[in-house]
């Protein structure tokens, strides 16, 4: 049964905004639904699905990523246990392409839309890049399935070679808002990180490009994130919510309260209405299985299934039976290399 909270002005103007007009919430209007009390929570969880059913269908969509390259990444994002600047347990390792290919397979085996090649690197030199068209090459001929990338910060000679090869999407977050981002980030520019996601789209390629939550950034400047994804209008946008990694600048940083990662999922589909939004990294952590099942049920439209680059995730079947549970059905998958 529908909720309606009339006695929380910010959901009454949602529903008129966001539900009936198409248009997103704008930053200060984000502000008061990630300020919401708790017992306003499942309306906006409510309305946020009905958001999602509305302007997205109901399909989920369901993506394996894969590293190509792990650990000893000379950038310093200070959430991140690939960096080689901090002293965590993940070393540098490359994966060879056979393996790549098997877990192409393994991924389309889930039902799985999407295949992700990841890589631990400021941006790809000719080697990798290199490696990236060959693997590819090998997993077309094998595996039916979507190619998207990760790759890091990219030239425009990149890019075009990037689109020239068939990769569907190409990832590039920005991880925070751009006044909290020189507290996480020293050794390169959010700027950087813009113009690298407007060539993605300049070259028509679909733009994935996600937040990572809970760093220790204020409501105010998760709302500026929010809004300033909007206006970059990713075709996909990953929800990460911080996994302290030992070794990394933000290991005793406290996990994120799930309450606030509900509000936040609820915020970000209200800001981007037409948008994927895709469960990423941290949730198993942040929501447990409870919080996991209302976050797909109140704007959740998209699942990475499996482990992540260098955090165990849920295993694939129990999110797969969980959408079947809740009569999600898996978008069909759909050939367009």
């Amino acid at each position: 049964m529908t909720i309606h909270a009339t006695d929380h002005a910010i959901l009454d103007t949602a529903r008129r905004q966001v539900l009936d007009q198409g248009i997103g919430l704008a930053e200060e209007q984000l502000v008061d639904v990630l300020s919401l009390p708790d017992d306003a929570l499942p309306a906006a969880l409510d309305l946020a699905h009905q958001v999602r059913l509305k302007h997205c269908g109901e399909d989920v969509e369901v993506e394996g990523i894969v590293s190509i390259k792990t650990g000893g990444c000379p950038e310093d994002c200070h959430f991140c246990s690939q960096s080689g600047l901090f002293d965590s347990p993940v070393r540098g390792v490359w994966l060879d392409i056979p393996e790549l290919v098997k877990a192409a397979k393994e991924t389309a085996a889930t039902g799985a839309t999407e295949f992700c090649i990841v890589a631990a690197v400021r941006g790809p030199d000719i080697k990798l890049m290199n490696q990236v068209r060959f693997a590819i090459n090998r997993i077309r001929q094998e595996v039916d399935i979507n190619i998207a990338c990760s790759l890091g910060m990219l030239t425009q000679e990149q890019v075009n070679q990037l689109a020239g090869w068939g990769v569907h999407r190409y990832n590039h977050n920005l991880e925070t808002a751009r006044s909290f981002f020189p507290q996480v980030v020293t050794t390169h520019t959010y700027e950087e990180r813009l113009a690298t996601c407007a060539m993605v789209k300049d070259a028509g390629m679909e733009l994935c490009c996600g937040a990572l939550i809970g760093m220790g950034e204020t409501l105010g400047q998760r709302a500026e994130l929010a809004a300033q994804l909007a206006a970059l209008d990713p075709h996909e946008l990953p929800l990460n919510f911080l996994n302290p990694r030992p070794g990394t600048p933000l290991e005793h940083q406290e996990i994120m309260d799930g309450k606030d990662a509900l509000r936040a999922i609820v915020a970000f589909r209200l800001a981007m209405p037409r948008t994927v939004l895709r469960y990423a990294g941290g949730r198993e952590l942040t929501l447990g299985d409870l919080g996991t099942r209302e976050g797909l049920l109140g704007g959740i439209n998209a699942v990475i299934v499996g482990n992540y680059l260098t955090t165990l995730g849920r295993p694939a079947t129990a999110d797969l039976n969980l959408l079947v549970e809740l009569n999600m059905p898996i978008k069909e998958l759909q050939k367009t290399l």
